[in-house]
């Protein structure tokens, strides 16, 4: 069976000129991983070296969304790429991930409160 192409009434026209992707806004928080320890530290995995250290979010915000800067953990160039799926071809299962990558969120946390890009409310 022949099908015939399908046409228009009218020409498509875009409402406005689709924007170029950009890097990600470097925020205090992003910047403030530079040269800090990593805090993931999976044994084995971890090479220790902080000129590597950025800030590794959590999974969970949806296609091409990241969480909150709140929600991430200052990770080495090796941790941020298990966290990124290496852990699959290591033997370490999901759970496993989530779990080093939360405690590696908190030891931030603390991090970030001492140097006050978190603050707490109602903390005196």
């Amino acid at each position: 069976m022949k099908r015939t192409e399908l046409k228009r009434k009218t020409p498509l026209k875009a409402k406005s000129p689709m924007k170029k992707s950009s890097k990600p806004k470097m925020t205090k928080i992003r910047a403030s991983a530079k040269g800090e320890q990593c805090q993931v530290r999976v044994p084995g995995i971890c090479n220790r070296d902080p000129s590597t250290t950025v800030l590794a979010h959590l999974n969970g915000s949806g296609t091409a969304l990241k969480t909150s800067d709140h929600e991430a953990a200052y990770a080495c160039s090796a941790c941020h790429a298990w966290l990124d799926g290496g852990f699959a071809t290591t033997g370490y299962n999901r759970d496993i991930r989530d779990l080093w990558h939360l405690q590696a969120v908190i030891r931030t946390q603390r991090i970030l409160i001492e140097q006050g890009l978190i603050e707490i409310k109602g903390a005196a």
